[in-house]
Parts: C-alpha cells; sequence; structure tokens
C-alpha cells in the first residue's frame, strides 16, 4: 500500500534531487502532491561548524534523504575564507538531516549514490576502516535502508548485517546511452569490453554478457616501495584477453578519479589497434582535472567518456564533446516509488537482464 512520503535534498546533490522530484510527481498521477521535496534550511557558521533544520514537517511520513558526498562545487566562509565542502562534511550533514528527522518520520531510507569513504572499505595494519565505522554509525542513528550504487567493494554491507543496504548498478541506463548515441557499433564479433584492472572484472564481465561480446582484462604491476599523491605508482600494465586489432573497444569502472588508469588502458589500447574506445564509469570524479583527458582526447586515445549524474560534475565538462551525461533520476524515482509501495527491488535488480535481452534480440 502506498503511504506518504517526502524527499529531503540536500544541497549538494540539488540538480539530481530537481530531477528525481519531477519523476517522482510524474509517476504518482493519481496523487495531488505537486512537490515531494522538504523545505530544508543549512545553515554554516564561519567557524565550519552548521546546523540543519526541516522548513516541513516529516510526522509519520517514509523520509528519503538524498546526498552526494562527492560534490565539490559547494563553498561557504570560514574565518573569512571560501571554502570548499569537504566529503566528511557532507557526511555530517546527512547526521545533521537524520537528526532533524529522528522520531518524527515513519521510516528513514538514505539515498548516497557515491558511498561515503567506499574506497577505503579494507584495512591493512594499523589503518582505520573508514567505510564500515561510517554504516555502523547511520545504522546507530536509526537509518532503515541504505540505497547506494557501484559500491568499490559490495561486501562492505557484512559490516551492517541489520540494516537493509542496496547496491544498484545504472548498466542498463548507461548501455542505453551508448547504444541510442553509439549505433554505429555492431553488437557481434568487433566489440571487447575490458576492465582497467582485475577488481573491476566482474563489471566488465557484466557489460560484455549483456552486450554478447569477449573481454579482456589489465594487471596492474605496481612499484611498493613508493609511495606517490597516496598510492603505490603503476609501472607496468600486462594485458590478459583476445586481439584488439580492429575492435571497438569499451572501458568500464566504478569511478574515473585522476583519469590517469583508464587512459593508460585506452592507449594500451590504441597501441593493439583498437578502433575506437569508449570508457564507461558510474562516477567521473576528476580530482585532478581534465587536462590530461583533454589532451588524450585530442591525441586520440578515446572517443567518448559515458558517465551518470549520480555525483557531481560541472557544466564545463558536460559541455565537453567528449563527456556523455547520463541521467539517472527515473531509476532513482522507481527505487524509491517501489519501496514507498512495500514492493520488492529486485525487478529493478534485474533491470539490467532486460535491456540484455534487448540487446541480444537486436
Amino acid at each position: 500500500m502506498k503511504k506518504d512520503m517526502r524527499l529531503v535534498v540536500l544541497n549538494s546533490a540539488k540538480e539530481l534531487g530537481d530531477k528525481v522530484n519531477e519523476r517522482l510527481v510524474k509517476n504518482g498521477k493519481s496523487d495531488s502532491l505537486k512537490d515531494y521535496r522538504v523545505e530544508l534550511s543549512e545553515t554554516r557558521f564561519s567557524n565550519g561548524e552548521g546546523k540543519i533544520r526541516l522548513v516541513d514537517s516529516v510526522r509519520e511520513k517514509d523520509v528519503y534523504i538524498l546526498g552526494d558526498v562527492g560534490n565539490y562545487n559547494c563553498t561557504y566562509n570560514m574565518h573569512g575564507r571560501e571554502h570548499h565542502v569537504a566529503p566528511d562534511e557532507h557526511f555530517a550533514d546527512i547526521k545533521r538531516v537524520i537528526g532533524a528527522s529522528a522520531n518524527h518520520a515513519r521510516s528513514l531510507t538514505l539515498i548516497m549514490p557515491l558511498l561515503y569513504e567506499s574506497r577505503q572499505d579494507k584495512r591493512t595494519g594499523r589503518e582505520s576502516l573508514d567505510c564500515a565505522l561510517s554504516l555502523r554509525e547511520l545504522e546507530n542513528l536509526g537509518i532503515n535502508n541504505l540505497i547506494s550504487f557501484d559500491v568499490h567493494n559490495p561486501a562492505i554491507a557484512n559490516a551492517i548485517p541489520t540494516m537493509a543496504f542496496e547496491n544498484f548498478y545504472p548498466t542498463s541506463t548507461i548501455l542505453e546511452n551508448l547504444i541510442e548515441n553509439e549505433t554505429m557499433i555492431e553488437l557481434s564479433n568487433n566489440l571487447l569490453v575490458l576492465a582497467p584492472d582485475f577488481g573491476a572484472m566482474p563489471r566488465a564481465r557484466y557489460y560484455a554478457e549483456m552486450l554478447g561480446c569477449d573481454v579482456g582484462a589489465f594487471y596492474k604491476r605496481r612499484d611498493y616501495s613508493r609511495i606517490v599523491d597516496g598510492k603505490n605508482p603503476i609501472v607496468e600494465h600486462s594485458y590478459l584477453g583476445p586481439d584488439m586489432d580492429n575492435l571497438n573497444v569499451i572501458i568500464v569502472d566504478d569511478m574515473i578519479a585522476s583519469g590517469g588508469s583508464v587512459l593508460e588502458v585506452a592507449r594500451e589500447a590504441k597501441k593493439r589497434g583498437a578502433k575506437r574506445v569508449f570508457i564507461c564509469a558510474t562516477f567521473a570524479l576528476f580530482t585532478e582535472g581534465i587536462e590530461k583527458i583533454e589532451k588524450a582526447y585530442r591525441d586520440g586515445m578515446f572517443d567518448f567518456i559515458y558517465s551518470t549524474n549520480l555525483s557531481y560534475v560541472p557544466d564545463e565538462i558536460k559541455n565537453k564533446s567528449w563527456y556523455v551525461d547520463v541521467d539517472c533520476s527515473e531509476m532513482i524515482s522507481r527505487i524509491i516509488c517501489t519501496l514507498n509501495k512495500g514492493k520488492s527491488l529486485e525487478p529493478i535488480h534485474h533491470e539490467n537482464l532486460e535491456t540484455y535481452k534487448r540487446l541480444r534480440r537486436k
């Protein structure tokens, strides 16, 4: 049975939240409500502390909180200087919304597309296990459901065995955009999916199964005697897979951070005779700017980058000729509606299978 629901959109996810709200209004045709968003007051003091107040009541409503911990475009003045909000601060704001909603809402669902601290999902020696700690904190705060996308290591869900944790993949949405725009790609023997490392192999295999093509992978040999920019530098990419000569190649990964890894794979693919190269990633973070990505494009290393709007991407990048922005607001709205009606999320998890069937019929 459908229940009264509200959508709390933090400033970090405003653009995506507006689109999700439009979808919810469109999908809820029999509902008189024209706006599911809760008015929110976000205050940031000049010393960096903050507070959040819900202007509208959420009493006895199913509340869906949407926040983007990866949005680096949010700023405020701290001690008289412009300060960009960091992921830690975004996560603190999410907790503030939970605190403002606690004991009022019927249920709380957090939609955090880019999982906070997802890359620190395991530890060696005396390292902190940040992702697990943050998940336990959300569990203790009373979250009923956590929705995320393409989690770096899905096994991190084991940290919260008593809280519902749903990890979705936007594979079908990305592929449908790719196929619609690149109709010249024949879904036959001239297509190859590449994983930039063994960790991305399950994701690459998934794409390959949907497209009905072969898959290859690179092994990153690192210099573990040195640390550069917080990580061991890659000294060699070793390739395992079929000959790439005259093939269209799709490189898939969960995120593009600096871009170095996928660009190196794209360069290696071109060296091996790949005809066209497409890069598909759920999150385009571009943590070190796009200068080397622009250069790689000018040098003909790749044709397009397909990524989603699940985390912030500036308009400057969205308007680039080589970038394709994949809208996932419809998928999020379906997740919310399904949960609100008390139905199973399995059909949405299996949307990739339906896309596979359509692709195989073509």
